[in-house]
């Protein structure tokens, strides 16, 4: 059958519009090349369209896109494409989105990739801010917002809080408003002064010199009960200026201060040390536990996705659209006793010099009291102190003759004013001379001379063994810095003498004395504990019991130094009996100063007290330790 040329005609325009149908790309090859060139930063493969349908070039809609990013650093690491539907020349294609946070943190959503063929020969995406984030509009950003977690408080042993939020003050000076530098200066070193708080204030002028005229210039913090100390002081100093914050603090100042630490806002040095973890105005740790376990107490800060945008009358405000939780530190667990630890601060506050004291639980080696004195600040010398024991070290030295079958309480053991050894001459406190008494006297009344006569018996080998034997220079942790002693090696004649009653190379700290002390009331040694939890990996390990027949003796000098030796000042304390043994320290030739010792115990506490500069045991740190027994039996 003849076909005419009109129907051939139809025939070929039809055929013409099905091959150019077929040979169009689908929008799923737009949405494709969309995705693909999102992640890439180069879209020039991708044609645009506006939501009203005019064109727009490729490198216009990549800036658009970059300025809504806001504080996101770049494209997202992966996104796919779904099932795309068609309706005639309009296509939509969701997709998913998965950006990887700070921190790690990732953030997954769903948005929608609209494409359209009206007009054009081929499909071309729509435009909209929408594709980046559904709830985005042209001039918002994307902003990351930190969620702070609550910081966990150092705990006692029963969970009660050692630390907690309490109100303080920030007194500080505002360059603009000084009037009368001089007249300030006066006025806050007189307050300052009432409530017995340290602030270089020589050094105010140049910080002021070198501040913006509106600079907030912090000079101290002090709690509010401090603060309303000094307040009408204060305020009408030309130049003050002040701000209200809680801060996680101990019951008083001086509580355990060196131990615990301090929170207080994150210098620049924190957070150049740790910037994936710290950000201007958060809080750190300071020194001590808060310092050590900051990472535990401070928990980890969630993440907050927001958008950006100008309301109507100009003020910025966030719409939240993703957030990771924040998760709350955890407490850190210690056997500090609130009581023990107050009675001690209160001790060492009537010490001019700087002093240290520690005090353990005999019974199972439970850290009481840490306390350093009258202010030390940071510095934690209870526990990481080395120093010279000087005669207290003579219990240590006196359970090795004893153990050792040298001596018996009740030996006679002659105490001469010198006693020379290899030439060098060894001499008593005040040149003092005994004669010849039982070695209990020569312990009580701290005879130098007569343990020097017994080192060659006792040996180096018997001084490290007694030594061992309570601990001194052991491995054990108590889960923050801690010095546990190092004991001479008695390599000489004379080296053995000095060492035998607490000098030569022999160093110790107050923690590791207490923890000797306590090995003796208990007839064995136990690594000394502090932090409960988390707990240290390695704490160590209990020792052997010891000799009970020596031990034994040693008690009874250790009770004869109170009664009728060099701590009879605590005769009278309340409570059950004291045994102890007094020291004085050389720690410097050709120097007369002394560091004061005593180190003894009381029913279930045994404890050390030191005092740097103090003289002799009898003179600075009995009466501490009067003190404390006084308070704590109260």
């Amino acid at each position: 059958m003849r076909r005419t040329t009109a129907g051939i005609a139809a025939l070929l325009v039809l055929a013409a519009g099905g091959l150019a149908g077929c040979s169009a790309d689908p929008p799923e090859d737009a949405v494709s090349a969309f995705v693909a060139g999102w992640q890439s930063g180069d879209l020039n493969d991708v044609g645009f369209v506006t939501a009203s349908g005019s064109g727009i070039a490729a490198p216009e809609v990549l800036t658009g896109i970059r300025e809504l990013y806001g504080d996101l650093t770049g494209p997202p690491p992966a996104v796919s494409a779904g099932k795309t539907t068609t309706t005639g020349d309009d296509a939509s294609t969701p997709i998913t989105v998965k950006w990887t946070l700070p921190g790690g943190v990732e953030w997954s959503y769903q948005s929608t990739v609209r494409a359209t063929k009206a007009g054009r020969d081929d499909w071309a995406v729509i435009w909209e801010p929408a594709l980046v984030q559904p709830d985005l509009a042209t001039g918002d950003k994307l902003r990351l917002r930190r969620v702070a977690s609550d910081r966990a408080t150092i705990q006692d042993a029963d969970g009660k809080p050692l630390v907690g939020p309490q109100k303080v003050v920030v007194i500080g000076v505002s360059p603009e408003k000084i009037t009368d530098f001089t007249k300030l200066k006066n006025g806050l070193a007189a307050a300052f002064k009432k409530v017995a708080v340290d602030v270089d204030l020589d050094a105010l002028k140049g910080r002021v010199d070198a501040a913006d005229p509106g600079a907030f210039i912090d000079l101290v913090t002090l709690r509010r009960a401090d603060y309303n100390k000094v307040r009408n002081q204060v305020r009408p100093l030309p130049g003050t200026v002040f701000r209200e914050e809680t801060r996680q603090l101990a019951p008083t100042r001086a509580f355990a201060r060196a131990l615990l630490g301090t929170v207080d806002a994150a210098t620049k040095e924190d957070i150049d040390a740790r910037p994936d973890v710290l950000k201007v105005g958060d809080q750190a740790g300071h020194g001590g536990l808060q310092q050590k376990y900051d990472d535990t107490l401070r928990g980890t800060a969630g993440l907050s996705v927001v958008i950006s945008r100008e309301a109507a009358d100009g003020a910025v405000e966030d719409d939240p659209i993703f957030q990771s939780d924040p998760v709350d530190g955890k407490p850190v667990k210690v056997t500090i006793d609130t009581a023990t630890q107050n009675a001690a601060d209160k001790a060492l506050a009537g010490e001019k010099q700087p002093s240290s004291m520690v005090a353990i639980r005999v019974s199972d080696g439970a850290v009481l009291a840490v306390a350093n004195g009258p202010d030390a600040g940071g510095v934690n010398t209870a526990l990481t102190g080395q120093v010279p024991p000087g005669s207290t070290f003579k219990m240590v030295s006196g359970y090795g003759v004893l153990a050792r079958d040298v001596v018996t309480a009740d030996t006679v053991v002659d105490c001469p004013k010198t006693f020379t050894v290899d030439g060098r001459e060894f001499k008593n406190s005040h040149d003092e001379a005994l004669g010849k008494v039982p070695f209990h006297v020569d312990f009580a009344k701290s005879c130098n001379t007569a343990f020097a006569s017994l080192a060659p018996k006792l040996t180096a080998a018997g001084l490290q063994e007694a030594s061992t034997a309570l601990g001194l220079g052991g491995a054990w942790d108590m889960g923050i810095e801690a010095y546990t002693g190092e004991v001479s090696d008695g390599g000489t004649g004379t080296e053995l003498a000095a060492a035998i009653f607490g000098q030569g190379s022999t160093v110790v700290s107050p923690v590791a004395m207490a923890a000797a002390t306590a090995a003796v009331a208990k007839g064995q040694f136990q690594p000394p504990k502090l932090v409960l939890d988390p707990a240290p990996a390695k704490p160590g390990e209990a020792g052997p019991q010891l000799d009970p027949e020596a031990v034994a003796s040693l008690r009874e000098m250790m009770r004869e130094v109170v009664t009728n030796g060099t701590g009879t000042a605590l005769k009278s304390v309340p409570g059950k009996p004291v045994h102890g043994k007094t020291g004085t320290a050389e720690f410097e030739n050709g120097s007369e100063d002394t560091h004061s010792w005593f180190v003894g115990y009381q029913d279930d506490v045994a404890f050390a007290v030191m005092v740097q500069k103090g003289g002799a045991g009898s003179e600075a740190a009995v009466p501490i330790v009067k003190r404390f027994l006084t308070e704590l039996n109260k």
